[in-house]
């Protein structure tokens, strides 16, 4: 233990002179991540992670989020509500308010962020409320909890302070919602399941309408439940599709080898979801594979 701690000096020691010193923030990350502090070390990976997205944060970052979900569970089954979730932190703020110091890494790191981050969301926010669903409750009351300045000063553990705990939740809602933006936006999901339907009005044989209209509500469904925040339903419900997909035939199903592709492209974005990235990159494989043929 005593050499975890002294690797955690060293890396702060780095940062005094440079807050944005990469390999001094990866360091502390690392350290609190061996020493068991998976939600500050997670805060460390994403800050090194925005200053340079490397690999090594990337990883960081996906390990941390699966030490965190083994240690209490997926945050799916967590349902925030803006009755007081975080009220424990204004009595923290409170109590430590005369100890406070103006704060220099502070000061550099999130002010910018936190003001272009709120230009950004007054521009998008109507598609960022599409793409968060439920989530998108939170954000906003995470963005409530900025504005109480005597609550961000509060300090936790380890030099964070309470706007530090608050930015990293931001931050994690904006990159699900930018994840989903560049992985497909709403308008061509929708214009994809259109493109789908009149294959299917095209191609039909023996009246195939049921069968078209399941597929499709399943597909929505399936899409529906991934930019809601549920990755694992997404996943359930994709694999039951794809499982009864593969026991029809081709008349029954004209275009069987494009919806499999498909099936398998939202069960590999699940899995990138949920942290399964081994599992994700098969699904995206085979359907790539299905493509080429």
């Amino acid at each position: 233990m005593g050499e975890l701690e002294k690797s955690l000096k060293d890396a702060e020691s780095s940062l005094q002179g440079d807050p944005t010193f990469c390999k001094g923030i990866l360091q502390k990350a690392e350290t609190l991540y061996t020493m068991g502090d998976f939600e500050f070390a997670l805060v460390f990976y994403h800050r090194g992670y925005k200053l340079w997205p490397d690999r090594e944060f990337k990883v960081g970052i996906q390990k941390a989020q699966e030490a965190i979900n083994n240690s209490v569970g997926s945050p799916s089954s967590i349902k925030l509500e803006n009755k007081g979730d975080l009220s424990f932190l204004s009595k923290q703020a409170e109590s430590m308010k005369a100890l406070q110091k103006p704060h220099l890494v502070r000061h550099l790191l999130h002010p910018p962020m936190r003001e272009s981050k709120r230009k950004g969301s007054l521009k998008s926010k109507k598609t960022v409320r599409q793409l968060l669903g439920e989530l998108y409750v939170d954000k906003e009351y995470l963005e409530k909890l900025l504005l109480d300045e005597d609550l961000i000063k509060g300090t936790v553990k380890r030099g964070l302070t309470v706007e530090d705990l608050i930015m990293t939740g931001i931050n994690y809602l904006d990159s699900r919602s930018d994840f989903w933006r560049q992985q497909k936006p709403i308008y061509a999901r929708e214009r994809d399941r259109k493109l789908m339907q009149e294959k299917w009005l095209r191609n039909r044989k023996r009246s195939p309408s049921q069968t078209a209209h399941y597929i499709l509500k399943s597909l929505e469904d399936i899409d529906m439940l991934l930019t809601s925040g549920s990755a694992e339903g997404s996943l359930q419900k994709a694999e039951k599709v794809l499982k009864k997909v593969l026991d029809w035939n081709k008349e029954e199903v004209p275009n069987k080898d494009e919806l499999v592709g498909n099936l398998y492209s939202c069960i590999g974005n699940a899995q990138i979801e949920l942290g399964q990235m081994v599992a994700a990159l098969q699904s995206h494989r085979k359907d790539l594979e299905i493509a080429k043929e």
